[in-house]
């Protein structure tokens, strides 16, 4: 049992505590998240049939891509979550975007997870954007296991893929599966967590009885199914495994300072089931989580979470909005009342909902750990704060500052209010950021990618009967200013107002045309501060 839950308060909590394991999947564009999530739902039970997220042929899409602009493109642009029940654990899956341009949503959503898996192409190895995701995890020392996948294609040899992301991510990592072969020569996986090895068919169902399991590598059934040049190729490998990488240490895992790694296929099921097996039984439960007032542990009585993610017209039909919430302590209940701290006053919630992906039922309760959807008429921003009562304010849910911007037009002077609801909507989901300059009021979007224009331009089509254009931009960065004395500040707007807007919450913020302007600013200003994160 995790040392923080040693002097459980209430012990009704601590069974549902100890059951959940909350985590997320991150990867590079392309290198099998989605697949990888479907296969998990399959074992689960959750989805009787995976989705081809890419094929025009079949007419299912992947699950956890359910917004429109998702299935065309064939990428994530938006997280998910997704829960079920595996072997007496409640699994919550947050599948994370795996583009760049959405990178934002990622970083929060990791800020609401206790562990992650990072998934790697046998084929490209360690991807910048992995580079980017494991470096926030990282720094939030988050437990991470990484499963190496696309193993039925040619690809890189394994040890040179350890050594890479050795490398690259900063991981000390500790092979638990080792591959026999890869792409047509691909037989299979020896499981270092339970000693067995597990010889699989060329499909994606693997049904129970086709898996045939070998317990002793040095038995001679090895031989028969897999032929003695590979035999020696695995039992080869598996002794400089032994030799040259630590013994898996649960702690250190915990602690974030081992990487347990996994090979595996997700499209065929091949590595996928060993790798859950492994997970159920060493990734963390929830975990105590920092606020600026003090330190909030799971088991506690008080009711406490946080909004990391708002997201309109899950349901277009309905035009509903959704603010995801990640429970950190207590019992959350329906129809109860809880205090909404940045508001100062009580909310209830008659239809609270749990998750798989667009498909949505009301829950009556749910525990830390657990994701739980919460319909929105506007009340939440990202990183607000329902309690059982106490003035609490959870820390890390950050606002990026944004690095492409573009001044965005009515399209349609008819639809004025459509255009205005649906950027204050989409850019309080975080997808995207709003700032209105001082000088003439003209609304700038600003964004991490600019893949983000076109999915804001396509949903407010789809989703508000609005249409837009842009007009480009050329700035270098954002910065939200502060200042202990007010005349510094007042200076700054003054003689420079032209550079000063505000964003959606109203706070002041610097449009640096240049990293030489910036400069420049942060010297003929020296009492005021420029923060590039909005949480300040």
């Amino acid at each position: 049992m995790p040392p923080f839950l040693n002097n459980v308060s209430d012990l009704s909590l601590l069974p549902e505590i100890l059951k959940r394991r909350t985590f997320a999947i991150v990867s590079h564009p392309d290198a099998g998240k989605t697949t990888l999530t479907e296969k998990l739902l399959l074992f689960g039970g959750a989805i009787q049939e995976a989705g081809a997220v890419k094929s025009n042929k079949i007419k299912k899409h992947a699950t956890s891509d359910f917004m429109e602009i998702e299935r065309q493109r064939g990428i994530s642009v938006a997280t998910s979550v997704m829960a079920f029940d595996y072997k007496e654990k409640k699994i919550n899956i947050l599948d994370t975007p795996g583009h760049q341009d959405f990178a934002e949503d990622t970083y929060r959503t990791l800020t609401a997870v206790d562990s992650a898996i990072v998934v790697i192409d046998v084929a490209k190895g360690v991807e910048p954007q992995t580079e980017k995701l494991v470096e926030v995890c990282r720094m939030r020392k988050t437990p991470m296991i990484v499963f190496i996948n696309k193993l039925d294609r040619e690809g890189r040899d394994g040890f040179e893929l350890l050594d890479e992301i050795e490398e690259k991510l900063g991981l000390h990592v500790c092979p638990l599966s080792w591959p026999i072969g890869m792409g047509q020569r691909f037989k299979g996986v020896y499981n270092l967590f339970e000693k067995q090895l597990n010889l699989f068919q060329p499909h994606g169902k693997q049904d129970e009885e086709e898996i045939i399991a070998i317990k002793d590598t040095n038995s001679e059934l090895l031989v028969q199914h897999v032929g003695a040049a590979a035999t020696k190729e695995l039992r080869d490998d598996l002794e400089i495994v032994n030799t040259v990488y630590p013994d898996f240490d649960q702690q250190k895992y915990l602690d974030g300072n081992l990487s347990p790694v996994f090979f595996g296929s997700a499209i065929n099921n091949f590595g996928v089931k060993e790798l859950l097996d492994c997970f159920i039984q060493i990734a963390p439960p929830p975990k105590p989580r920092e606020t600026e007032e003090r330190t909030v542990r799971p088991d506690e009585d008080q009711f406490s979470g946080f909004v990391f993610k708002i997201h309109a017209n899950m349901d277009p039909k309905h035009r509903d909005r959704i603010a995801f919430l990640r429970i950190c302590s207590g019992k959350f209940e329906r129809n109860t009342n809880y205090l909404h701290v940045r508001q100062g006053r009580t909310m209830k919630f008659s239809n609270p909902t749990a998750f798989m992906a667009a498909k949505k039922s009301i829950v009556d309760e749910a525990f830390p750990g657990d994701i739980v959807g919460l319909y929105d008429s506007g009340n939440f921003k990202i990183g607000d704060t329902l309690t059982g009562g106490e003035n609490l304010h959870f820390k890390g849910i950050p606002s990026f500052s944004p690095e492409q911007f573009r001044y965005i037009n009515n399209a349609n002077p008819l639809k004025a209010k459509q255009l205005d609801k649906g950027i204050m909507q989409l850019t309080e989901e975080g997808v995207a950021q709003l700032f209105t300059k001082e000088d003439n009021a003209r609304k700038i979007i600003g964004t991490v990618g600019a893949l983000q224009f076109e999915v804001i331009q396509y949903r407010l089509e789809h989703e508000y009967g609005a249409s837009c254009n842009y007009e480009p931009l050329s700035l270098h960065k954002a910065c939200w200013i502060t200042a202990d004395k007010k005349e510094a500040i007042n200076k700054l707007v003054k003689e420079r107002k032209r550079d000063i807007a505000k964003d959606k919450d109203g706070h002041l913020v610097f449009l640096a045309e240049s990293a030489w302007a910036l400069k420049m600013a942060q010297e003929n200003y020296p009492h005021v501060e420029f923060h590039f994160k909005s949480e300040f």
